[in-house]
């Protein structure tokens, strides 16, 4: 990180020192999982790592949009209409890998159903580092390349993913539907699309 001039703390932009903060809690997580927001009432305050969101309480998913690991541009927005599974990962994160094969699967599974998946990579230092996780693993679904958080920041106030590895399920109509703060099993991840499946 670049050291900043004598004086100049003053006129750090309000986003970039929230930025530094995102950045500073993913870097104490280091692949662990942390509760941040205080779930709907139709969670238990013991079980926020896995947590269902009732229709009624949803909140509107943010605007998350930019250059993919290949070079395309996407937006979740381009998903409008389909349940979205947002992942976010690093390639040096092992919880990662270990969850890796899981999330393939589902994708696989559930695609022809309505089913989008879209990664967010953060804090790889290569995009060839990332690529080459996604090789290893048989990914093929999109990432988006976000090494600084800016993606992750726009979920600030929201059902948020303060970990890595996290998961968030968007439902048809684009609100935040269900969130994980952990690697995740197979069963665990069709535990939160199947609910979205039947809303139709």
């Amino acid at each position: 990180m670049r050291s900043t001039p004598a004086g100049a703390g003053a006129r750090i932009p309000r986003r970039a020192a929230a930025l530094s903060l995102v950045l500073a809690a993913l870097a104490a997580a280091g692949c662990t999982t942390q509760s941040d927001n205080a779930p709907p009432s139709t969670a238990k305050a013991a079980d926020r790592q896995l947590l269902q969101i009732r229709a009624a309480d949803r909140q509107d998913a943010p605007d998350v949009r930019g250059e993919t690991l290949t070079g395309e541009q996407t937006a979740l927005a381009d998903y409008r209409g389909k349940i979205v599974v947002i992942n976010v990962w690093g390639s040096w994160c092992a919880p990662c890998r270990a969850e890796a094969p899981n999330l393939k699967k589902v994708y696989e599974d559930t695609r022809e159903q309505g089913v989008a998946f879209l990664g967010i990579n953060t804090r790889d230092a290569t995009k060839t580092n990332a690529r080459n996780f996604e090789k290893e693993f048989g990914i093929t679904y999109p990432s988006l390349w976000d090494p600084a958080g800016r993606q992750l920041l726009k979920f600030k106030g929201t059902i948020s993913p303060s970990a890595i590895p996290s998961t968030v399920v968007i439902d048809r109509e684009g609100r935040i539907a269900a969130r994980a703060l952990k690697a995740l099993s197979e069963t665990e991840l069709r535990k939160m699309i199947d609910p979205l499946l039947k809303e139709g």
